[in-house]
Protein backbone atom coordinates (compact mmCIF):
# COMPACT_ATOMS: atom_id res chain seq x y z
CA UNK A 1 0.00 0.00 0.00
CA UNK A 2 1.24 3.33 -0.88
CA UNK A 3 1.16 6.47 1.47
CA UNK A 4 -1.03 8.19 -0.69
CA UNK A 5 -3.52 5.44 -0.33
CA UNK A 6 -2.63 5.10 3.17
CA UNK A 7 -3.51 8.60 3.86
CA UNK A 8 -6.55 8.46 2.07
CA UNK A 9 -7.83 5.53 3.67
CA UNK A 10 -6.79 6.62 7.02
CA UNK A 11 -9.12 9.90 6.23
CA UNK A 12 -11.95 8.32 5.62
CA UNK A 13 -11.65 5.58 8.42
CA UNK A 14 -10.97 8.81 10.99
CA UNK A 15 -13.95 9.98 9.74
CA UNK A 16 -16.26 7.23 9.66
CA UNK A 17 -15.07 6.52 13.87
CA UNK A 18 -16.03 9.88 14.23
CA UNK A 19 -19.57 9.46 12.92
CA UNK A 20 -19.66 6.02 14.75
CA UNK A 21 -18.15 7.09 17.69
CA UNK A 22 -19.06 10.81 18.40
CA UNK A 23 -22.40 11.36 17.52
CA UNK A 24 -23.63 14.16 20.21
CA UNK A 25 -24.03 17.26 18.11
CA UNK A 26 -25.92 16.96 14.77
CA UNK A 27 -22.81 19.57 13.42
CA UNK A 28 -20.22 17.26 14.10
CA UNK A 29 -22.02 14.26 12.47
CA UNK A 30 -22.52 16.50 9.62
CA UNK A 31 -18.48 17.40 9.57
CA UNK A 32 -17.42 13.90 10.13
CA UNK A 33 -19.50 13.25 6.93
CA UNK A 34 -17.90 15.49 4.93
CA UNK A 35 -14.40 14.59 5.99
CA UNK A 36 -15.85 11.18 4.39
CA UNK A 37 -16.84 12.79 1.38
CA UNK A 38 -13.74 14.82 1.02
CA UNK A 39 -11.21 11.20 1.17
CA UNK A 40 -13.41 10.18 -1.57
CA UNK A 41 -13.56 13.18 -3.49
CA UNK A 42 -9.55 12.95 -3.57
CA UNK A 43 -8.83 9.29 -3.81
CA UNK A 44 -11.20 9.25 -7.00
CA UNK A 45 -9.34 12.37 -8.11
CA UNK A 46 -5.70 10.87 -8.03
CA UNK A 47 -7.49 7.65 -9.38
CA UNK A 48 -8.47 9.31 -12.36
CA UNK A 49 -4.72 10.91 -12.99
CA UNK A 50 -3.45 7.46 -12.43
CA UNK A 51 -5.37 6.04 -14.89
CA UNK A 52 -4.95 8.89 -17.84
CA UNK A 53 -8.54 8.89 -18.52
CA UNK A 54 -10.33 11.76 -19.88
CA UNK A 55 -14.19 9.72 -19.35
CA UNK A 56 -13.16 9.40 -15.64
CA UNK A 57 -12.41 13.08 -15.32
CA UNK A 58 -16.04 14.62 -14.85
CA UNK A 59 -16.79 11.78 -12.25
CA UNK A 60 -14.73 13.77 -9.15
CA UNK A 61 -16.46 17.35 -10.17
CA UNK A 62 -20.08 15.69 -10.45
CA UNK A 63 -19.12 14.01 -6.57
CA UNK A 64 -17.81 17.16 -5.84
CA UNK A 65 -21.20 19.05 -6.31
CA UNK A 66 -23.54 16.63 -5.06
CA UNK A 67 -21.23 17.01 -1.78
CA UNK A 68 -21.64 20.53 -1.76
CA UNK A 69 -25.65 19.62 -2.58
CA UNK A 70 -25.33 16.99 0.50
CA UNK A 71 -24.17 19.78 2.65
CA UNK A 72 -26.32 22.79 2.06
CA UNK A 73 -29.44 19.89 2.76
CA UNK A 74 -27.66 19.01 5.87
CA UNK A 75 -26.70 22.84 7.09
CA UNK A 76 -30.86 23.37 6.46
CA UNK A 77 -31.94 20.70 8.48
CA UNK A 78 -29.36 21.38 11.01
CA UNK A 79 -31.45 25.15 11.41
CA UNK A 80 -34.56 23.80 11.27
CA UNK A 81 -33.49 21.41 14.26
CA UNK A 82 -32.01 23.89 16.26
CA UNK A 83 -35.16 26.19 15.55
CA UNK A 84 -37.67 23.45 16.62
CA UNK A 85 -35.78 21.95 19.36
CA UNK A 86 -33.73 24.90 20.50
CA UNK A 87 -30.29 22.05 20.20
CA UNK A 88 -28.57 19.96 17.94
CA UNK A 89 -27.99 17.13 20.47
CA UNK A 90 -28.45 13.94 19.39
CA UNK A 91 -30.35 12.69 22.23
CA UNK A 92 -32.94 15.46 21.57
CA UNK A 93 -34.22 14.37 17.96
CA UNK A 94 -36.24 11.51 18.45
CA UNK A 95 -38.47 10.39 15.64
CA UNK A 96 -41.03 9.59 17.44
CA UNK A 97 -41.92 12.76 19.53
CA UNK A 98 -43.23 15.30 16.61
Amino acid sequence: MTPTHFTISSAFLLGMMGLAFHRTHLLSALLCLEAMMLALFIALSLWSLQLDATGCSTAPMLMLAFSACEASAGLALLVATARTHGTDHMQALNLLQC
